[in-house]
């Protein structure tokens, strides 16, 4: 196992005045469990908001964990000195959403895919130009592009330096945090097959958090629904698709847009509004939104527990 994640939760005070008062806790991670073997990929999704993104920084330790623990390659992150963290790194990256903030627009596309590699003496100056033309050959870009600064790219070459700047280290993880929402719809198919290639090529385990269902469907081999900080059902990606067990996936894939309209589903939106997310719920987060409640949804939060085919829901009213 590559990664194991064992209730893991991370909590933001908010705090208001100028004495700094504790307002109350937004829970965005709260006590998840997830666990990926070397080679998968794993689909994140869920609404805005329900702690996706927070849930990928947590694993590779870029945000306070309030609690829990994260074993990688059987190394507990959360206990790790600094050192002994820093020398991990490399084998965790993190693709970010939008190129634009996350690359720097001073550095040109040469520094960028080979400033981490000078940061862990991996190669000296001397060899960033071979080590950059090789990056760039992987994921598709030309060698005319090494002089260009990010602002020089069009979107899909950006993405593109983002992800040879994680490929720069031979990675063994990475958390791909939603690639290719900012990119046009035939930009996206080149991005999503080329990081299948690399995947293949590499032996690359993905973490894929998208809320384009779609998306995650072509990708990911299991698909992990996340719900203001909790999963709330996991199943491989054929079994969910076809069966969803839990009531707010069953909304979210009700919501898909059909593909021609005599195939167009009948949709009954969820009632009720999204929950406060101050809000500490001693039953089900999903109770006020959820068509199949149970007297038992409001006493008692469930846990994900292990059905058919693994496949794992979070939910009173669904039997394992």
């Amino acid at each position: 196992m590559l990664l194991d994640v064992k209730d893991l939760k991370i909590h933001f005070k908010v705090r208001e005045g100028w004495l700094g008062k504790v307002r109350g806790m937004v829970r965005a991670v709260d006590g998840v469990n997830l666990s990926m073997e070397t080679g998968e990929t794993l689909g994140l999704v869920g609404e805005s908001g329900c702690g996706k993104t927070t849930l990928g920084r947590g694993l590779l330790n870029l945000v306070p964990l309030t609690s829990g623990t994260v074993r990688f390659e059987s190394q507990d992150l959360t206990t790790l000195p600094p050192e002994a963290l820093r020398q991990l790194r490399p084998r965790m990256q993190m693709i970010f959403q939008d190129p634009v903030s996350s690359l720097n627009p001073r550095m040109t596309v040469e520094s960028l895919v080979t400033d981490a590699l000078l940061d862990h003496k991996q190669i000296t100056p001397a060899e960033t130009r071979d080590k950059a033309r090789e990056l760039l050959a992987q994921v598709g870009l030309g060698m005319d592009l090494l002089r260009r600064f990010p602002h020089e790219l069009s979107g899909g070459q950006r993405q593109r330096v983002s992800i040879a700047r994680a490929l720069s280290l031979n990675p063994k993880l990475i958390v791909c945090d939603e690639p290719v929402s900012a990119l046009d719809v035939s930009i996206q198919a080149q991005v999503l097959n080329l990081l299948k290639d690399l995947q293949q090529q590499l032996g690359l385990t993905l973490l894929f958090i998208s809320h384009s269902l779609g998306v995650v469907r072509f990708i990911a081999g299991r698909v992990a629904v996340m719900y203001l900080g909790r999963v709330v059902e996991l199943a491989r990606s054929e079994i969910l698709f076809s069966k969803p067990r839990h009531p707010y996936t069953k909304a979210l894939l009700q919501s898909i847009p059909a593909n021609h309209p005599d195939q167009r589903r009948t949709y009954a939106p969820l009632k009720g509004d999204v929950p406060n997310p101050f809000t500490e719920y001693t039953g089900c987060s999903f109770y006020e939104r959820c068509p199949e409640r149970l007297p038992q949804c409001a006493l008692e939060p469930p846990v994900l527990r292990a059905g058919d085919k693994d496949h794992h829901v979070s939910c009173w009213a669904v039997t394992p």
